[in-house]
Formats: C-alpha cells, sequence, structure tokens
C-alpha cells in the first residue's frame, strides 16, 4: 500500500512566508488609468512557483487568494473582500494558484532545456487570459479594450519581474532545496 505524502512543519512555513511576501509584494502599487493597478504581486506568485515548486507554490497563492476573499487586507493598497475576485480584476487574482502550480513545474522540469522558461511563459499567459476574460466580461468591453488595459502596459514590466523574480527564486530554491529536502 502506497502511503501519500504528507505536507511538513517546514511546508506549511514556507507557505505561509511566500503567503506573506505576497501580501507586502501586493502593497506596491501604481494605479493605472484603465483601472487595473501594476503590482508586485505577480513577482511574488512567480517567485512563489521557483521556490517552493508546483504543489507549495500553488497551495501559498490559493492561500492568499482567500485570505483575501474573507476581508484580510493583503491585496493591493490594503484591501481584501469577496468583491475583488468578483471585480473586473479578479481574474488575475483568482489565476494566481494556476500561474504559481505551472512556474513551479517549470522548476521542477528546468532540467530539461526549455522547460522552466516554456512553463514560465505559459503561467504568465495564463494569468494574463483569465485576467483578460473576466475583465472584459465584467466590462462589456472588447477584448482589444480588454488587450490594451490590462496586458500591453504590464508586458515590459511583466518581462522584468519574471527574470528578476526566476534569478532570485532559483537561488533561494538551491540554497533552501538541500535543507528542507525539496526535489
Amino acid at each position: 500500500m502506497m502511503q501519500e505524502k504528507k505536507i511538513s512543519i517546514q511546508d506549511i512555513c514556507s507557505i505561509g512566508i511566500m503567503t506573506a511576501v505576497t501580501a507586502v509584494m501586493a502593497q506596491i502599487s501604481i494605479p493605472m488609468p484603465l483601472g487595473v493597478p501594476m503590482t508586485m504581486q505577480t513577482f511574488a506568485v512567480t517567485l512563489a512557483g521557483v521556490i517552493l515548486g508546483a504543489k507549495r507554490g500553488a497551495i501559498s497563492m490559493a492561500v492568499y487568494v482567500l485570505l483575501g476573499a474573507v476581508g484580510v487586507p493583503v491585496l493591493a493598497n490594503f484591501s481584501g473582500g469577496f468583491q475583488h475576485l468578483i471585480g473586473p480584476t479578479g481574474g488575475f487574482l483568482l489565476s494566481f494558484p494556476i500561474m504559481a502550480y505551472l512556474i513551479g513545474m517549470g522548476t521542477e522540469f528546468r532540467k530539461r532545456k526549455g522547460m522552466f522558461l516554456l512553463f514560465l511563459i505559459l503561467g504568465t499567459v495564463v494569468n494574463y487570459v483569465v485576467g483578460v476574460v473576466m475583465f472584459c466580461l465584467l466590462m462589456q468591453s472588447s477584448l482589444w479594450t480588454g488587450i490594451s488595459a490590462c496586458v500591453l502596459p504590464f508586458l515590459p514590466t511583466a518581462v522584468i519581474k519574471a527574470a528578476a523574480a526566476s534569478v532570485l527564486g532559483l537561488q533561494v530554491r538551491e540554497r533552501l532545496g538541500a535543507t528542507l529536502q525539496w526535489t
């Protein structure tokens, strides 16, 4: 009979730390004209996926989203509440666990040439697709308006944040991996 791998105290602490890091990074927010703020949340989501891997990264982002949903002021501008998940920018938040999971998968397959970059891009694309679709549906706007408001202004910083989070995250993962017995 195969035993299920249980989550360790180290895993719980690591998940909690990345959830807290995301809450802090969310407060670095620049308002944008069409209502979608530029934040450092995606930097933290990428960092969570890279450092924690797929499962723990996704759990940390699910905890973050749930904390925000129940009203804990962890979202951008010290906000919280379910209305943020069902509002025009809610798709971005809701996709964070999936984004972290995909990026974490890339980290776990990084020995295969190009896989890390592929999953990093895939995780980011999923974040944008879910975010834009929800924005367009709720704002009753065209796809072009959604892309103009939610993607184009953010592409340059998205590349910088993804690269920086990847470099930092891989270094942290390498140093902590042996200690925490992560594969």
